[in-house]
């Protein structure tokens, strides 16, 4: 056997054996998302009740933040259908339960606002950074343009600055 045909064995042996390998890497990985399906952690999407909405200065500032931010900033989340499917579930949970900490509408308390509160609003919804890239991927309808942004802010800052 010349040297040529023995390469060609060893390089069908090879791809044959990287075929195993990436074969059992997608069987262990659809394994373990079907075990993640057997933890319930983050399918509880039973919203706690609306306590106490803002004053809002205008429904135009209103139906923005419904719009853009009351998914993970309120307690009306609308939980979609992959919800349900670890590993989503546990993340779309953890978001909302650190989303409804840091500013939740539906729990409103404008005297617990501060200055520094309001700047970093500005500076997460007018850079681009709330809603997440992510959410706002899946939600399309969720994104603002920089007017809408604009509108958000001046609205959210009116809204606070009115309940003080």
């Amino acid at each position: 056997m010349t040297a040529r045909h023995e390469q060609i064995k060893i390089e069908k042996r090879t791809r044959k054996l990287n075929r195993r390998i990436v074969g059992w890497g997608i069987l262990a990985v659809v394994g373990g998302i079907l075990i993640l399906q057997l933890i319930p952690y983050g399918r509880n999407h039973a919203n706690p009740p609306v306590i106490q909405e803002p004053n809002w200065d205008s429904s135009t500032t209103r139906a923005l933040a419904v719009r853009a931010c009351y998914d993970c900033h309120s307690n009306q989340t609308v939980w979609p259908w992959y919800s349900n499917i670890a590993p989503l579930s546990m993340t779309l949970w953890e978001d909302t339960i650190q989303g409804r900490a840091a500013m939740n509408f539906s729990e409103w308390d404008s005297a617990a606002w501060d200055d520094a509160d309001t700047e970093r609003l500005i500076e997460l919804v007018g850079g681009n950074h709330m809603p997440p890239p992510h959410y706002g991927n899946l939600h399309p309808e969720a994104r603002l343009n920089r007017v809408e942004q604009g509108q958000l802010i001046n609205g959210l800052i009116a809204t606070i600055t009115a309940g003080d």
